[in-house]
């Protein structure tokens, strides 16, 4: 654990509760915790047209930079800031902007193939893997991306069959043995919840007193 700092890593396949469990944890602990999105680092294909980037496999490990993500993460493990990138998922394609993030005493990182890569994976301090029913992830996926993202149904559900699926077979579902914690239902999993606070807070308490 480098600087005092905390890192959790959140996997689990698509739909599966990873970001409602993060939104309970930054809700409860605020200005104390940094995310770093595995979604930010998918890979810039300016080159290609709208058409183009619609037709690539999002859901494989060569979709995204975390060559780039481990890099960052290491520098916030260590106490420096970052630029990180930021993703358009209405243009399939890395935006122009990037978000300045400073580190705090607690870095989640989540996405659904971080565990996938060890040279990312060994940096963190625990890893969390979020294991939901197939067709409530399903559901959640369609909800998602046609009111947040803009997509159509059927489009979603080609994608689904296509490379989600498959790719969660492959290599998503695969990477669960590496977790250290597996919790069922996400952030619903209120008993999970609480032992999760329970150790961040902890963690906290020792660094406000090792830095006294």
């Amino acid at each position: 654990m480098e600087n005092n700092i905390l890192v959790i890593g959140i996997a689990g396949g698509t739909g599966s509760g990873k970001t409602t469990l993060m939104k309970n944890l930054i809700a409860r602990f605020g200005a104390d915790v940094t995310v770093l999105s595995h979604d930010n680092y998918y890979r810039r294909h300016d080159e290609m047209s709208y058409e183009q980037r619609c037709q690539l496999n999002y859901d494989e490990p060569a979709a995204l930079e975390t060559e780039l993500m481990a890099v960052h993460l290491d520098r916030l493990r260590h106490g420096e800031a970052i630029e990180c990138p930021v993703y358009d998922f209405t243009l399939h394609n890395r935006s122009q902007e990037t978000v300045h993030i400073e580190p705090q005493k607690v870095i989640i990182v989540e996405g659904i193939l971080i565990f996938e890569n060890k040279p990312l994976r060994d940096l963190m301090d625990i890893k969390i893997f979020v294991d939901t029913d197939a067709d409530v992830r399903l559901c959640r996926r369609i909800k998602r991306d046609v009111n947040k993202r803009g997509r159509t149904l059927e489009s979603v559900l080609n994608q689904y069959q296509q490379t989600v699926k498959p790719m969660h077979e492959q290599y998503v579902e695969p990477s669960k043995k590496f977790a250290d914690i597996v919790i069922p239902e996400g952030g619903k999993n209120l008993v999970a919840l609480d032992l999760i606070i329970d150790r961040i807070s902890r963690h906290l308490e020792e660094a406000c007193s090792t830095k006294a």
